[in-house]
């Protein structure tokens, strides 16, 4: 008889399967909106695999603050400046046609040898094991170690609110 796996192995590989699927549907997308939505797709199947890390506060986290506020922020500055949908050009790419699968498969190869040469030897992952997703653990490191990065993550966050907010003011007017 063969042994079945895991019932977590599966429901990591599916949802990483749909986030890897999400992921590829924003960058296929025609349209800005459908690419934001498919972004919520891969912040929503994030959330998912941090529960089953043990993570119940990042995972509340990342669907309230990134699949909520900043992905009506991003659907809002679509609509701002209203995006259509993507032209497409009436002139061949014959570089990218022959050239994006070899540079694609280079580039995974070379990314795929880093992670192997720097990290050989590392543990599995047991689910639920982890402890340090609680809002005292994330708080303390956010307003002490990572408060540089949180403060210029925010510092750019509220300049591309401007510059979208000058875009669609220039194309009113």
């Amino acid at each position: 008889m063969i042994p079945l796996p895991n019932l977590d192995v599966i429901a990591f590989l599916v949802l990483a399967t749909f986030a890897v699927l999400c992921g590829l549907s924003v960058i296929l997308q025609k349209h800005a909106v459908a690419s934001a939505l498919s972004l919520v797709g891969v912040m929503g199947a994030l959330a998912v695999l941090y529960l089953m890390l043990g993570a119940e506060f990042l995972a509340a986290v990342q669907m309230i603050v990134y699949a909520g506020a900043i992905m009506v922020l991003f659907v809002f500055v679509i609509m701002l400046l209203n995006a259509g949908s993507e032209q497409k050009s009436n002139r061949p790419r014959y570089f990218a046609y022959f050239a994006g699968i070899p540079a694609l498969l280079v580039f995974l190869g070379l990314i795929a040898n880093f992670i192997l040469r720097e990290l050989p030897n590392s543990a599995s992952v047991q689910f639920g094991a982890f402890t340090q997703g609680g809002p005292a653990p994330v708080g303390r490191l956010l307003f002490t170690k990572y408060l540089l990065p949180f403060e210029v993550t925010s510092l750019l966050v509220l300049i591309a609110i401007i510059g979208a907010m000058v875009l669609a003011k220039k194309e009113i007017d």
